[in-house]
């Protein structure tokens, strides 16, 4: 999807780039990059229960750490 700006008669290069710029914030382009560019992948089912029973030990371990003081 190729956004065009074409610069009108006396038309300054301030106001061309600002035309522009808000085009690009209209059309969402730069909205569907981030998305596309930041995707995370889904974990796996056994790298979701590992991360599961990693919590759990943290948790067991911080609460005798604050029963020790």
């Amino acid at each position: 999807m190729a956004l065009e700006v074409k610069r009108k008669p006396r038309e300054s290069v301030q106001n061309l780039i600002k035309r522009f710029t808000q085009r690009v914030r209209q059309s969402g382009v730069l909205i569907q990059a981030r998305k596309i560019r930041f995707r995370e992948q889904p974990k796996s089912r056994s790298a979701k229960k590992k991360a599961a029973l990693r919590r759990e030990q943290l948790k067991k371990e911080y609460e005798k750490m604050k029963k020790l003081g």
